[in-house]
């Protein structure tokens, strides 16, 4: 069968064209397929995988959706039950612990910390200055009366008594001269006194007389020097024993602030320093500090009891001798004294310790501190009647023993109180006692 021709003007795809300058044109050596061609494109998905892909996304969808309302279901069930149980526990009264009002113990005891000091205790200050020569005694010794403490050096002072002691010998040398010249103008004085009228004129006889006196007023005047020159010897030989440092009294050394060669000045300045310390503690002072609320229960004579934790199986026994009888504006509390016997020197000065005092009777009702509220009206309780409904009650305060509190009034005994009501609990609201028995093991009866 005859092939028809090709054009003259194709070009054949095996021979691709170029222009001029060189350039490859393949793209026009290739001929576009005429359109009624079928040219087949491989896709690599097997036939009916788009049906299925539409099946699938359709059944996720429909889990999500059944997943949704299941959850949804499952938290409004839950809703209601917890809004059930929440009306349920609203509709409950709260529970509260209580405690029955006892009257106070007959003898009350009340513990406070205390501080000790010595009978005396004295700062011990050089009264002349010098350099210290020796020192004697240290620190824990113990000392008598007017036992040499220190020996101080005092270059100065030993100059100054000679310099006075030598103006005195002039000062009584000056009277004898005074005194000759007085005998001398009295013997002139006389003679002219006696002579006959005529011999002496009345001029001279009055000129003797002045001179006289001038020198009895000269001898007046020299005495006077003498015994100020004297008087100032004294002075300065009596500062020259304080050149030997003494103990006031019997006691103890409790501190040592100097050393050979130091120099000290006399005087107890804030800038000087002081030599010793000394303490008397034979018989020891006890000082507390009573709150104001119990300070009308304790006064002179009353009974102390002392504990120090260094002697924990040992009470030392005092009294109350005397207070400050005033309460102090800051901290609101009376200062007492306690004396004891410390024969054994077992408490020291400067101790802590524990006092404890036996207070006076009284006839107030008791409650836990726990169960007082301070509100604007001033201090109250929370009563709890037989119904189980809250009173609130105005109480006063009679003592605070700490973890109990003496009611003076607006209790009575047997009412029964809560503890640690809470501030959402109006009055005449009702509650839910627990039992008595276990609130007390809890907290610790009185």
């Amino acid at each position: 069968m005859r092939q028809p021709e090709t054009p003259k003007s194709a070009k054949s795809p095996v021979e691709p064209a170029s222009d001029a300058l060189g350039v490859d044109n393949t793209e026009d050596a290739h001929m576009e397929p005429a359109a009624h061609e079928h040219i087949p494109v491989a896709t690599g998905y097997a036939p009916g995988t788009g049906s299925r892909l539409r099946i699938f996304a359709g059944a996720f969808a429909l889990i999500l959706v059944v997943t949704f309302l299941v959850i949804q279901h499952i938290k409004g069930r839950d809703e209601a039950m917890l809004g059930a149980a929440t009306a349920g526990l609203a509709e409950l009264a709260p529970q509260v612990d209580v405690v029955k009002v006892t009257l106070a113990p007959p003898t009350e005891v009340l513990t406070l910390p205390g501080e000790t000091r010595g009978w005396f205790s004295s700062t011990i200050y050089a009264r002349v200055s010098g350099y210290v020569a020796k020192w004697i005694v240290d620190i824990g010794d113990r000392v008598k009366k007017d036992q040499v403490l220190a020996i101080i050096d005092t270059p100065e002072l030993d100059a100054q008594l000679e310099a006075a002691q030598a103006q005195f010998a002039a000062s009584e040398a000056e009277v004898k001269v005074r005194e000759a010249d007085v005998e001398f103008a009295k013997t002139t004085f006389e003679r002219w006194q006696g002579s006959p009228k005529g011999v002496v004129s009345d001029q001279e006889r009055e000129d003797k007389k002045a001179r006289y006196a001038v020198s009895i007023a000269q001898l007046n005047a020299a005495r006077a020097r003498a015994k100020l020159d004297h008087a100032n010897v004294d002075r300065l030989t009596y500062l020259t024993r304080f050149k030997e440092v003494a103990a006031p009294y019997d006691g103890v050394i409790t501190e040592r602030r100097v050393d050979i060669g130091d120099l000290v000045t006399a005087g107890s300045t804030a800038n000087t320093t002081s030599l010793y310390g000394i303490a008397q503690s034979e018989k020891i002072r006890i000082f507390a500090n009573v709150p104001q609320s119990v300070s009308v229960d304790i006064g002179e004579g009353t009974v102390a009891q002392v504990v120090a934790s260094e002697y924990p199986k040992r009470i030392f026994k005092g009294k109350v001798v005397r207070t400050s009888k005033s309460i102090d504006p800051h901290a609101r509390t009376l200062r007492v004294e306690v004396d004891l016997s410390n024969e054994d020197l077992a408490l020291l000065p400067g101790m802590y310790v524990q006092v404890t005092f036996n207070l006076r009777p009284t006839s107030f009702e008791q409650v836990p501190a726990s169960a007082l509220l301070f509100r604007a009206g001033g201090p109250q309780v929370a009563i709890i009647d037989g119904d189980g409904k809250v009173k609130f009650q105005d109480v006063t305060i009679g003592r605070d023993n700490g973890n109990f509190v003496e009611i003076a009034s607006g209790l009575a005994e047997g009412d029964m109180v809560a503890l640690n009501i809470s501030n959402q609990i109006a009055d005449g609201d009702r509650v839910k006692v627990r039992d008595e028995a276990k609130t007390l093991a809890r907290m610790g009866s009185p």
